[in-house]
């Protein structure tokens, strides 16, 4: 007997979506389903670097200027999230670095010039963010805050949250691969999460089940180019403005898509010690390494 379930395809934050819900395609479940879109557009709209009325914006454009911007309630939450992020990394989550795109044409597949790239690292470091809730203050001129690294994780965790509001008890929020899981499917059985291969465009290197929880996945080929043999990729350390080098991805099971999200970049810039920082968490992961090898541990 075939499983009911339906969903709903969509573009936003620059990527391929997807709402799928377990059980019949009802007039409430599609309302629901509508209602997790719409959020997810919300947050794009209010965190996107790309609009000018954005609040990120807003704030970006007062940097270097002796004029805090006043935040509300859901920013905050989302600032005091990046600092405490910072603080447990040691530095290498910083939501500052986005900055660094300026130097680092990956279209173009050329290597910044090192004085470029020096001056650009003055603007990088949430150490020169002024945060006391709910003001903001960027100290550096050319400083800029870029949700980049966790908005989508964060939207999909929002959207999942408005279905479970709305009675839905089974389905899944997919924002290009960042996923938040509410439930299982109609018959009971977790969903098949495909895991994108490093290495092989639109295919998939595993799969995992999941019934409730989110999963996140970083990888050094989302944007990179190669030169010399090397691949540099778009994910970037905050001390040295350079790109990461060790894995070919890092996906991340965890109780919500925000933090897998967060743990897979910092796996990423720990480089060969991510495993020991994700047991420490105790969350399951599946990582790429250098050769292509799979290391998969799934907590239970």
């Amino acid at each position: 007997m075939k499983v009911a379930e339906f969903g709903i395809e969509f573009e936003a934050m620059g990527t391929a979506c997807r709402v799928r819900l377990a059980g019949a395609d009802t007039a409430s479940a599609r309302a629901a389903a509508e209602a997790a879109i719409a959020e997810v557009r919300r947050i794009e709209a209010k965190y996107s670097r790309y609009r000018a009325d954005s609040i990120v914006s807003r704030i970006n454009a007062a940097a270097g200027s002796a004029q805090p911007v006043s935040v509300d309630d859901e920013t905050a939450d989302l600032l005091d999230f990046a600092a405490s992020l910072h603080a447990a990394s040691e530095g290498l989550f910083d939501i500052t670095t986005g900055v660094l795109r300026r130097v680092w044409d990956f279209r173009a597949a050329k290597l910044p010039e090192p004085a470029a790239l020096s001056a650009t690292l003055a603007c990088v470091g949430w150490q020169h963010v002024q945060w006391q809730r709910p003001f903001v203050a960027l100290t550096r001129p050319g400083m800029e805050l870029d949700f980049g690294g966790f908005g989508k994780e964060y939207a999909a965790d929002r959207a999942g949250t408005l279905l479970v509001e709305r009675g839905i008890a089974g389905g899944l929020v997919n924002l290009g691969g960042d996923i938040r899981v509410i439930g299982p499917r109609a018959d009971g059985t977790p969903w098949p999460l495909g895991i994108a291969h490093p290495r092989r465009a639109g295919a998939v290197i595993a799969s995992i089940a999941v019934a409730q929880g989110g999963l996140a996945t970083s990888g050094d080929y989302e944007r990179f180019f190669e030169l010399d043999g090397r691949r540099y990729c778009h994910i970037l350390d905050p001390r040295s403005g350079w790109p990461v080098q060790h894995w070919q991805s890092v996906s991340v099971l965890a109780p919500a898509c925000l933090a897998a999200g967060a743990l897979t970049t910092i796996a990423m810039l720990r480089g060969a010690a991510a495993h020991e920082l994700l047991r420490s968490q105790g969350v399951g992961f599946l990582t790429v390494d250098p050769q292509g090898r799979i290391h998969e541990e799934m907590p239970g």
